[in-house]
């Protein structure tokens, strides 16, 4: 009767978790969603910087001049949200935790959700204004360049998600060195094969130039260097601990011989 009823309790838990997280959402959305057409005017300010003089952006869909703003504004409110929703996420999964792992887990979801933004805020201050001005560039002759509000919305959001993914390479990097999976030394030795791969993946998850390319690519590849770098000091204080285990269990078995 027990398992049942703790399985049951941990469900109206979860369920409470992802009500409060949905609720942070639509809380950020309401606040929001009155400056809609504003953030939507911020978020294209790098795209109409860049087009050539008597062109606009333009909506080819009746209702693309709301729904565009409103979709921004919705994704918006969730990355707004995201502290409070890893919060939820790390209250539900933290009493099953040691207190080892509390200490790993808690800083790695702090920073991954830093190091979101920071890929969110690379693309918007460094990727846009550089890509929409080579794209606008290579335009060619008598052909006048209106983007559409939609298209260019999902655009920007696919790359968004390219570049906040793309900047958790860290997290990832120092997860797999703690669990064991491999070592800053083996990661060290493939280092050319993540070079190349950093390079396909921002060929796979860019627009079709090499501008973006490479500005993906080359943080990915910094990113990888600072996880190696973290991770091994995460590996080195876990060999370490080990030992210290190691040595206390021994101990702890002479003594008891001793006694016995």
């Amino acid at each position: 009767m027990s398992e049942p009823s703790g399985l049951i309790s941990h469900l109206i838990e979860l369920r409470s978790r992802l009500l409060r997280a949905l609720g942070s959402v639509l809380l950020v959305f309401l606040c929001l969603v009155y400056f809609a057409q504003d953030l939507y005017h911020y978020l294209a300010m790098p795209l109409i910087a860049s087009l050539p003089e008597g062109a606009s952006m333009i909506a080819t869909d009746v209702a693309a001049p709301f729904l565009a703003p409103f979709k921004l504004t919705l994704v918006l409110s969730f990355f707004v949200a995201i502290p409070y929703v890893l919060y939820q996420i790390w209250a539900f999964v933290a009493p099953g935790l040691y207190s080892r792992e509390k200490k790993l887990v808690a800083p790695l979801l702090a920073s991954s959700t830093l190091l979101f933004y920071a890929g969110m805020a690379f693309a918007y201050f460094v990727v846009f204004p550089l890509a929409f001005l080579f794209f606008n560039s290579v335009a060619p002759e008598g052909v006048l360049v209106s983007t559409d509000i939609s298209s260019y919305l999902n655009f920007v959001l696919k790359l968004f998600f390219a570049f906040g993914l793309a900047f958790e390479i860290p997290i990832a990097v120092i997860l797999l060195c703690w669990t064991g999976v491999t070592n800053a030394d083996n990661l060290r030795k493939k280092r050319p094969y993540v070079i190349v791969a950093a390079f396909v993946v921002g060929m796979l998850l860019t627009p079709p130039d090499v501008i973006s390319q490479t500005l993906l690519a080359l943080p990915m590849w910094v990113l990888f260097e600072v996880g190696v770098l973290v991770g091994s000091i995460y590996s080195k204080n876990n060999e370490e601990e080990l030992e210290e285990n190691t040595i206390q269990n021994g101990q702890e078995a002479d003594d008891d011989n001793a006694s016995g």
